[in-house]
């Protein structure tokens, strides 16, 4: 299965002297979607047009992979294995941010500059959980989410930003009253409760996190990267979720979708428009 993206705008934006496709759709203020490992797959672009009909306009840079496919296990494993050693991310260091996060403020700048509003949304997934807590180094990143945020992979309670930068960013959230959500379930192997722990630890009460069972995971006809690969309960608006009324993933979804419209000021198209379960 592979999903053609031609709903999407595909844009070669540079920034900081680097290039990247991103993928643009939808109208409002901007919502910067980070795609999960092993790349833009049909669950992730199901999670961005969500965003999309729910009132913003989605930015989805291509960070790694095919976009658009869903690579089996062997060739996920592969793309993972090029992400652990490019220089633009920090796989196994704790304290320090990833390089590519400078590209994704400078994204979020010109998001916001396109789009307006009051400032940006930013959700992060797994390999990219911890980015959109970074991104809040820039002023117009109002909203952001951590979804199983996986890195550092060797330490699982550390958290992959600077003690200067947690710093930074712990001011900002108390300056202008601003909060980071956070989603995990109970048994992800790769986003383990040590790490909410340390978020919890730097940000106080700014940190909210939810935690969500492992029954609640979908198991049905996952790709088999999810299921040889991850092999736990893991991508919770994604691959993971449950497309059903009633669901705790899509409850997690629809808090996320919530969550950007109160920060970012489209409530009232939020309770009118967001999808249903099934949609």
């Amino acid at each position: 299965m592979t999903d053609p993206l031609d709903d999407f705008t595909r844009r070669e934006i540079t920034l900081d002297g680097a290039t990247k496709a991103v993928y643009v759709a939808g109208t409002g203020p901007a919502v910067i979607v980070m795609t999960e490992m092993p790349g833009i797959s049909p669950h992730v672009a199901r999670f961005a047009r969500w965003v999309r009909d729910a009132g913003f306009t989605v930015y989805m840079p291509s960070m790694f992979g095919r976009d658009g496919a869903v690579p089996d296990a062997e060739e996920g494993k592969a793309v993972f294995q090029r992400a652990c050693v490019s220089a633009e991310f920090r796989a196994f260091a704790g304290n320090a941010s990833s390089p590519v996060t400078q590209w994704l403020r400078a994204l979020a700048r010109l998001a916001h500059a396109e789009c307006g509003g009051p400032g940006v949304g930013a959700i992060g997934m797994c390999f990219t959980g911890n980015f959109a807590l970074t991104m809040m180094l820039e002023p117009a990143v109002l909203a952001p989410v951590l979804s199983q945020p996986s890195l550092p992979l060797d330490n699982p309670g550390g958290i992959e930003i600077s003690q200067e930068e947690i710093a930074q960013v712990r001011q900002r959230l108390e300056r202008d009253d601003l909060t980071v959500m956070a989603y995990r379930f109970e048994g992800d192997r790769f986003c383990r409760a040590q790490r909410f722990a340390a978020y919890a630890d730097a940000l106080g009460d700014r940190f909210v996190a939810r935690v969500l069972p492992d029954s609640a995971a979908n198991t049905r006809d996952l790709p088999s990267f999810f299921s040889q690969v991850v092999a736990s309960p893991h991508s919770v608006v994604t691959a993971h979720l449950i497309d059903e009324a009633g669901q705790p993933t899509i409850a997690a979804r629809d808090e996320i979708l919530s969550f950007f419209a109160r920060r970012l000021g489209v409530q009232d198209q939020v309770r009118a428009e967001a999808p249903s379960a099934g949609s």
